[in-house]
Parts: structure tokens; sequence; C-alpha cells
């Protein structure tokens, strides 16, 4: 059973972007204070370089403090600037050269293997300039193929998040890639529920039901429908009860992480007002 939540099966977690300007330790420190029971690790600056020569050591060194905690762990991939200084998550699996990008999820995996994470969550990316759609689908499922083989190979589950404005943007688009790429048990869905105001036509609950048993990973955080901008609970057009009440319907036994990227400045109260947000949804589900 959960802690965070009374008789929940799924675990309440917090998002390391969203704690740029602490060190991983204290983030980790603040989180377990105010209740959290897991983490959404975002793999690079600031607090695990997948590409130091320590980072396997480190990993190894995470896992055991959450251990410790009896916390679980999913993997994101989602950093900004990792592989090209000038160019925000760039490239991607849709650009020409995609190789560091490839190079960085088998890192990825690997890293959760030795973390026992839940997942790797992962996006497909925005369409480049120059690059029709029908291109770009075929890139994303050539250069994806691959990936999931290596990740089944080594135990580790994929997740792929539709995003706004990303080629693949909605559920419906991330389970008709997963049909072209023949259904592979290793790849299942992440849902963040901020993007389903923006984009899902049935809202939160009909993009979370329409994931169903093949979700790995969900994010919490609040949008409004015309921007993506994660927002505190509250803040946005999310109904956090509904989605919390889809969630305990279908039985969901992973990670909720909150996530708040723009929030680092005051990291540990978004942190705190969020948990109550989480509750109180809890309580009037």
């Amino acid at each position: 059973m959960s802690g965070a939540l009374p008789g929940a099966r799924f675990a309440i977690g917090y998002g390391t972007n969203g704690f740029a300007d602490h060190t991983l330790d204290d983030a980790v420190t603040v989180l377990h204070a105010l209740g959290y029971e897991g983490l959404a690790l975002t793999l690079g600056h600031p607090h695990l370089d997948p590409f130091a020569s320590d980072a396997p050591r480190t990993a190894e060194r995470l896992r055991g403090r959450l251990d410790g905690l009896g916390w679980r762990v999913v993997v994101e991939t989602g950093t900004r600037y990792l592989l090209d200084p000038f160019r925000k998550h760039r490239p991607t699996l849709l650009d020409d050269d995609a190789s560091s990008r490839e190079d960085f999820l088998r890192r990825a995996i690997e890293l959760a293997g030795l973390l026992g994470a839940d997942c790797v969550s992962l996006w497909s990316g925005v369409l480049p300039e120059g690059v029709s759609a029908d291109r770009a689908a075929d890139r994303l499922r050539e250069r994806l193929a691959p990936i999931v083989v290596e990740a089944a190979a080594a135990g580790v589950p994929l997740a792929f998040e539709p995003e706004p404005g990303m080629l693949v943007e909605t559920v419906a688009d991330a389970l008709a890639l997963r049909a072209d790429l023949g259904d592979p048990e290793a790849l299942g869905l992440t849902v963040d529920l901020g993007h389903c105001v923006v984009v899902e036509p049935d809202g939160v609950v009909g993009a979370l039901r329409a994931a169903g048993a093949l979700l790995r990973n969900v994010q919490l955080d609040d949008m409004l429908p015309a921007a993506h901008e994660h927002l505190e609970f509250g803040h946005g057009a999310l109904d956090l009860a509904a989605a919390l009440r889809t969630l305990d319907e279908l039985d969901y036994r992973g990670i909720a992480a909150v996530e708040l990227p723009r929030h680092s400045h005051d990291a540990p109260g978004a942190a705190a007002r969020s948990m109550t947000a989480i509750h109180d949804a809890w309580e009037a589900r």
C-alpha cells in the first residue's frame, strides 16, 4: 500500500527537474520529509550525468539510499541542453543525425537497470524543419525499434510519452506507434495529466483509460488548455480528483510524480503545496 495516500496502490513521487538548485541528496531529504515515496529522476545536469565516468557508481549509491527509504524510481530523459548546448532537447530521434540521442537512451536503459527503475520514459520530439511528418514517423519507428529490443533484453520497460507539439502528441498517437512496432511488451506509456488538458480530445480521464494496462508512468501537474506550461495544481484546468480516481479504478501501481520543471526557485514550497493538493484531491475523489 502507498504511504502518501491512504489506500492508494500507486506511489506519489516528485521529479528532480523541479529541484535543479538542490543536490540530489538534499532533494531526496526534502521530499522524504514531505511524505513523498518515489523519484522521477531526470538524467543530466545537475544530478546524474549519464555520460560521466562515475555515473554507474552514482546510480548504485542512489539505489542504496532509495532502498533505505523504500522508494521507487523512474528514469526521465527530457533533459534540456544535455546533447546540444545551443538547442533544447535536440537532437531527437527525428533529426537527420540522431546518434547522440540513441546513445543517451541506451545509457538511460543501463542506468535504469542499476537503479532498479520502474521504466525509462521517452518521447518523439518535434518535427524538424524540412522533414515531412511521414519521413519523421519512418525515422522514429526505425530508430526506436532496436532501442525497444535492447530495453527488453536488459529487463527495463520503456514508457513512451505523448507531448503537445511533438510528432507523437496524444495517447492515440502513442498507441498507433506501438502497434506499428508490433505491440512490444517492453513498450508502455507515460501520461502527463497536464498534457491531457491541452491535447487529449477525451480529457484526462479518457486518456488514462485509453492507456489502460499499458500505463507505466504518470506525471502530475496542472495546465491551461491553451498552453503547454507546467503549473501547480489549482492554477490550471485539470480535474485532479477525477484523474486520481481513474488511476485508482485502473488499479495503477506505478509512480505518479509531480513534474514542475520551472519551479526549482521554490522547490520545497512547490513540493509541499503539491502534496497538500494531492491529498485533498484524493479525499475528494
